[in-house]
Formats: C-alpha cells, sequence, structure tokens
C-alpha cells in the first residue's frame, strides 16, 4: 500500500518584525515561490499544501499557490494547530510533513531524507530539531496523522495551539511523556549559529546575498559553507531562535 505523506507549509503576511516578508522578492521571485520550488522536488512527498489564514490581505498567498501548482487552505490566524488540522483531514493522509514559509531555502533533499527516517523507525514524532543542530531555516517536523489529530483534540496552551507540535514534543517520550514515540534527526556537526530563516530585515539581506551569489538550487551544506567562509554570520547572530515559540510560552496560562 501507497503511504501518502503531506507536506504543509504555513504562510502569512502578517509579521510583527518583517510584514510581508514571505512575499518580499529576490531576482524577481517572492521568497514563498523560491521556497515552494524547492519544495516540489521533494520525491517523497505526495501533495504540498500552503496553509495560510481567512485573513483577507492573505489570499493573495492562498491565490499564488494554486498558482503555483500547489494545494492552498485557508484557516485561523492564531490556532494554527486547527489551521493544519483543517486542512489536512479530509486528505487520508499516512503522514505530516510541517515546515514555514519564512525558511526560502529549506533542503528539499533533507525533507525526504528524515520523511525516510520517520517512516523506516515508525515513530509517531521525527524532528531534526530535538537537538537543534541544524541551521535554523532547515527545520523539518515529520509525524503521523493520527497525532496531529490527538494534539488537534487536546491541546489547549496557547503554545500548543499556535505552533501546531508542542503537545505531540512535549508528550514524546523523547522528552519524557507516554503518549508519542518520538526520535531525532542526527546532524554531523553542530550548525546552529548559521540562520537562513527570514524574520527581521537582517535575515533579508543575507537571503539576498546568498541567493545573488550562489542562485536558489544549491544544498542547505553550500549555503551553509558559504556564509561560515565569508563570515556571514555576523549579520544575524543577535536574533533569537525560535523567539516566537518562546513568546507564547511565556503567554501560557
Amino acid at each position: 500500500m501507497d503511504i501518502k505523506t503531506v507536506l504543509i507549509t504555513q504562510a502569512r503576511t502578517g509579521s510583527s518584525r518583517l510584514p510581508g516578508k514571505v512575499l518580499k522578492e529576490i531576482g524577481g521571485k517572492s521568497l514563498l515561490q523560491i521556497h515552494l520550488e524547492r519544495l516540489k522536488k521533494c520525491s517523497k512527498v505526495s501533495e504540498i499544501i500552503v496553509a495560510t489564514t481567512s485573513n483577507n490581505e492573505d489570499s493573495i498567498i492562498y491565490e499564488r499557490a494554486i498558482a503555483w501548482g500547489v494545494s492552498a487552505s485557508k484557516g485561523s490566524e492564531s490556532d494554527v494547530l486547527d489551521r493544519f488540522y483543517q486542512a489536512v483531514k479530509d486528505k487520508k493522509a499516512d503522514w505530516i510533513v510541517r515546515v514555514t514559509s519564512d525558511c526560502p531555502l529549506i533542503d528539499s533533499e533533507l525533507v525526504d531524507k528524515i520523511i525516510v527516517f520517520a517512516q523506516e523507525n515508525d515513530k509517531d514524532y521525527c524532528s531534526n530539531g530535538f537537538v537543534e543542530d541544524y541551521p535554523d531555516g532547515q527545520d523539518v517536523e515529520v509525524f503521523k496523522f493520527s497525532a496531529l489529530e490527538l494534539a488537534w483534540k487536546n491541546a489547549r496552551l496557547l503554545s500548543e495551539r499556535e505552533h501546531v507540535t508542542p503537545y505531540i514534543r512535549n508528550y514524546s517520550d523523547f522528552n519524557g511523556g507516554n503518549l508519542f514515540e518520538a526520535v531525532n534527526y542526527p546532524c554531523h556537526f553542530n550548525f546552529s549559529k548559521i540562520r537562513m530563516t527570514v524574520d527581521e530585515s537582517r535575515d533579508f539581506e543575507l537571503m539576498e546575498i546568498l541567493i545573488n551569489k550562489l542562485g536558489t538550487e544549491k544544498s542547505w551544506i553550500e549555503y551553509t559553507n558559504y556564509i561560515i567562509q565569508n563570515n556571514l554570520m555576523k549579520l544575524n547572530d543577535q536574533i533569537v531562535r525560535n523567539e516566537g515559540l518562546l513568546n507564547s510560552l511565556k503567554n501560557d496560562k
């Protein structure tokens, strides 16, 4: 029986630090288009869905995703867990892949490797982010639809609803829980100081350099090596990783 694996990437125009960032362009293409073109090279993904919000200003994301040949759905801006679940609940998916659209240089080969690793180990949840050794911007989560559904039914905290997977991670055996079996996809070196995600204008400046110098077809390690060799980490090394999640955790009741 074929395994159905659906990749969902969340995208919206609203951003407190860099509004409209996913539609900002480099070389005539938006960050979202670059992101999707790279993801379309994944060989282990059955379908790609752009999960945006129901806000009027995000209609452009929905329309462009369709025009670029992927699926799209609309949902809650704040309850992203519900947005994900509603996007995929009727797809009869076995596995879900989660990435975010502010990571334009996400590596399709890395995504495929993590999918295979998760499925071969038959874990409920797999990520290369339990241990944050990969560059920020190469984060991939792979989990069973059954895990997503259980989280959707039971998650209550703001952080668990806004960031999709904290409920699964918090109650996984990797973190001492017993609801989900989880595994980390390892990295051969610690690249956690490298940023390839776009949260602030300094991130966008680095992205412009990478794409103008190397194009949009390189692997994550080629971009990483270029950043290291040219001492480009100093452009954005003061930005906090996962700041949005950290802020949500502060607001949990």
